[in-house]
């Protein structure tokens, strides 16, 4: 990714909304959820939830796949890894064993999405 990216992955949780549906599709894992699903347990109309879920999706931070009439939504693990190793590669002059226990709860969250577990 390049910064651009980085700035539509940025711009793309910087709504209410949309980091709500990150926040429960990361705590979801990679099995994801379907959009009505996503809706109803959010509290959020369908032509509302459609339009949030296609700018995370674009930021590259979502994807869906369809099974029959449904759309179903989770993580993109790669997507939200590159975000986060982004924003803190460079952390603390190169050792980010000063920042503590904030890398190692990202790091367990992206192996427990990852594997699924």
């Amino acid at each position: 990714m390049k910064d651009p990216d980085f700035v539509t992955a940025l711009a793309a949780l910087a709504h209410q909304h949309r980091l709500r549906i990150f926040r429960l599709l990361v705590k979801q894992g990679p099995s994801g959820m379907p959009a009505g699903e996503i809706a109803e347990k959010l509290g959020i109309g369908a032509t509302n939830m459609s339009f949030h879920l296609k700018e995370l999706d674009r930021a590259g931070l979502l994807r869906a796949t369809r099974q029959g009439r449904y759309v179903r939504y989770a993580v993109d693990v790669e997507g939200m890894r590159g975000l986060l190793t982004y924003l803190t590669e460079e952390c603390c002059q190169g050792r980010p064993e000063l920042c503590g226990e904030t890398f190692a709860q990202a790091a367990k969250v992206c192996r427990v999405t990852k594997s699924g577990g």
